[in-house]
């Protein structure tokens, strides 16, 4: 598991080797869920309202980020850190 952004109590990370779709982590306090990267919804867990709210906003803005990342976890390259949320 790789930390890739923080921002606002949240924390966004991607496994090495994980399984399809693409995805990514989310994880605010007690809560964890999976993210589609393509379609931007939940495949597992469950986020507040409000975390939810920005975590779509962020990941709209760098879905591209998340792709290169996606790809380079599979392919065991290092992720970079994508810009948090501001």
């Amino acid at each position: 598991m790789l930390s890739i952004s923080r921002f606002f109590g949240i924390v966004i990370f991607m496994y090495y080797d994980d399984h399809a779709p693409p995805h990514f982590h989310v994880r605010y306090g007690e809560y964890r869920a999976q993210m589609n990267i393509e379609t931007l919804e939940i495949l597992e867990g469950e986020l507040p309202r409000r975390a939810l709210s920005l975590v779509l906003e962020w990941a709209v803005l760098q879905r591209n980020e998340l792709r290169l990342n996606w790809q380079k976890a599979r392919d065991g390259l290092p992720m970079m850190e994508i810009e948090p949320l501001q």
